[in-house]
């Protein structure tokens, strides 16, 4: 069976986060976000800390994509930085190199 092509493919989006908590762990940094995400997927990929601050990239579909920002920036010390349909522009902006 051949495969979809990329048009076909669901869309997703790439989120950028700061968080005011550091250093969080990735397992914490997940439950806080799943807590608040319910009947949204999601998906966390990176998680990069420093000594001024934490960012992390969360990966969501396009439709969910602006529920999914409302929630997150309902969180206490978490708020959205940027958003991409491709994770090399996120990790650009949030000077995360790969």
């Amino acid at each position: 069976m051949a495969k979809l092509s990329k048009a076909k493919r669901g869309k997703k989006r790439w989120i950028g986060l700061m968080i005011d908590q550091k250093p969080i762990s990735r397992s914490i940094l997940e439950e806080k976000i799943d807590e608040t995400m319910q009947g949204i997927d999601w998906k966390l990929y990176d998680l990069v800390g420093s000594d001024l601050h934490t960012v992390a990239i969360l990966k969501t579909s396009l439709g969910d994509s602006q529920e999914a920002k409302d929630r997150i920036n309902s969180i206490e010390g978490i708020s959205t930085l940027t958003t991409s349909g491709k994770i090399r522009l996120v990790r650009e902006r949030l000077s995360i190199n790969k």
